[in-house]
């Protein structure tokens, strides 16, 4: 059982270590590359937390299917990269606008119990992922979108800097994290070696000594 003090140390863990920014790991699977006009067929988040020695850790994962927004353009050859059939007649989805306002929501509830006061995305590759989590939220006019709008955390850059790669499966084996290229581009799979890739980074940075100041 949490004591109700220790629960308080956790969440100012979490506030204090990225100045009041609750990291939320992203992936957006999608039908092509510009935002404004290419469908988000999949979106998964992951929520992180922060344990009592400061290591952070997944929390809870995200994840659904997205119905292409009216007049998305969908390329072929993203649906042949990632292997995702929008069309399938046994594919759960939801519309896009319900699921980025129940991940909002989501998102929302976590930066409120770890007292943070927004969030932040982390993406391998983040601009990708952020272009299009922005371009789906003015898209439905979602007013509390919780993330901020243009900065974030890039998993490419910061595994570049701790293991000499930034392609996310060359990534993950250097730093011993088990990556099955057959599961890859599915959206909870991608953001959950994502997750792995980042705690795995920030923890390996404060066991080196960096962490706190």
């Amino acid at each position: 059982m949490n004591h109700p003090e220790m629960d308080r140390v956790g969440t100012s863990l979490m506030a204090n270590r990225f100045r009041t920014y609750l990291p939320v790991v992203i992936d957006i699977e999608t039908g092509g590359f510009n935002s404004k006009t290419d469908a988000v067929l999949e979106i998964a988040a992951v929520i992180l937390a922060i344990d009592q020695s400061g290591k952070i850790e997944i929390e809870q994962t995200f994840f659904h299917r997205v119905v292409p927004f009216d007049g998305a353009n969908i390329e072929e050859a993203a649906l042949k990269f990632t292997g995702i059939d929008p069309y399938h007649p046994l594919r759960i989805a939801k519309s896009e606008k319900d699921v980025f306002s129940n991940m909002f929501k989501l998102v929302r509830d976590s930066m409120k119990s770890n007292a943070c006061k927004r969030a932040i995305l982390v993406g391998h590759n983040a601009h990708f992922d952020h272009s299009f989590l922005n371009a789906a939220s003015e898209r439905h006019n979602l007013k509390r979108n919780p993330f901020h709008p243009f900065s974030s955390f890039d998993t490419a850059t910061l595994a570049g800097l701790a293991y000499g790669q930034t392609v996310l499966s060359r990534a993950c084996e250097v730093a011993k994290i088990e990556f099955d290229s057959n599961q890859a581009h599915s959206a909870r799979y991608d953001a959950e070696k994502t997750a792995e890739l980042f705690c795995g980074i920030v923890n390996k940075w404060q066991d080196l000594g960096g962490w706190p100041l």
